[in-house]
């Protein structure tokens, strides 16, 4: 019995003798089946390759990034947060072997891992028993859970506090429990906000976007976009990481606003003619 990993997605599934038929995950509007097929693997059959390893890289003090090189599936990168002496995993990478547990280790503790959405759910449950870990969804994406486990807490409500200074807050949008994290403290202060691609830092690094589906470019309604815009108003922060690797270094929550306005003005017509 494996528990199989879909190579598009990077989301695994229950144990099982042969692999699953089609990925739910993929096998939907916000992500895409690859062209050339349904194809599969296990974390066992990636560690046995030799061809992967987690790059693990500090951004500023108490923020670490985690990116599986080469890239592997959706190619997200997930983050290790250091609040006072609780560590957070946020989102989180399929790939996880023992050097990246030591590397962590050697961070300091591991209290919990909280999710953005579904597309970067993976090996959620794998880091999870390793670490001993809570895991923290919201109850709107239950259904989007391919491996079930004791493991995963799902909160409700539109915030959660998991400690002093790291907040979890429900946007809504891309996913419908598509979640960010405030962390108060971060940015000497200033305030961070890990975004996932609930909201999704864009080439034009002062700028973010806002989408239902990014793959297949379906947009979010205005009205959605408004009601994010104003959740995020009034938390403090100046600064925005994403699932990418992507940063807004500064002013990050007046580009949220400037953007929402933008994207709101775009979508009904009234910032361009052609």
């Amino acid at each position: 019995m494996k528990n199989f990993i879909c190579t598009t997605c990077a989301t695994q599934y229950p144990q099982s003798q042969v692999p699953p038929s089609e990925c739910t995950i993929c096998n939907e509007e916000r992500q895409y089946v690859n062209p050339n097929g349904q194809s599969w693997t296990t974390l066992n059959e990636m560690i046995e390759s030799n061809q992967f390893h987690n790059e693990i890289l500090l951004e500023e003090d108490g923020l670490y990034s985690i990116t599986t090189k080469p890239e592997f599936g959706i190619g997200q990168t997930a983050y290790f947060v250091q609040q006072n002496g609780f560590g957070l995993i946020w989102d989180c990478v399929a790939y996880l072997d023992e050097p990246t547990l030591a590397t962590l280790a050697k961070f300091g503790n591991v209290h919990a891992m909280a999710l953005s959405h579904p597309h970067y759910y993976s090996t959620q449950v794998e880091w999870a028993e390793k670490l001993n870990i809570p895991i923290y969804i919201h109850e709107d994406d239950k259904e989007w859970v391919m491996r079930p486990s004791a493991k995963i807490h799902f909160w409700s409500g539109e915030k959660l506090e998991l400690t002093k200074g790291l907040v979890l807050y429900r946007l809504g949008g891309h996913y419908k429990g598509g979640a960010v994290l405030h962390w108060e403290n971060g940015n000497n202060e200033k305030g961070i906000l890990l975004t996932g691609d609930i909201i999704q830092v864009v080439a034009d690094r002062k700028w973010v976007s806002f989408m239902y589906s990014y793959p297949n470019l379906i947009p979010l309604p205005a009205k959605k976009v408004k009601e994010i815009a104003e959740i995020v108003k009034d938390l403090p922060f100046d600064r925005i990481y994403n699932a990418f690797h992507k940063i807004v270094v500064e002013q990050a929550n007046e580009s949220v606003q400037k953007s929402a306005k933008r994207y709101i003005q775009a979508i009904q017509g009234e910032l361009f003619n052609t």
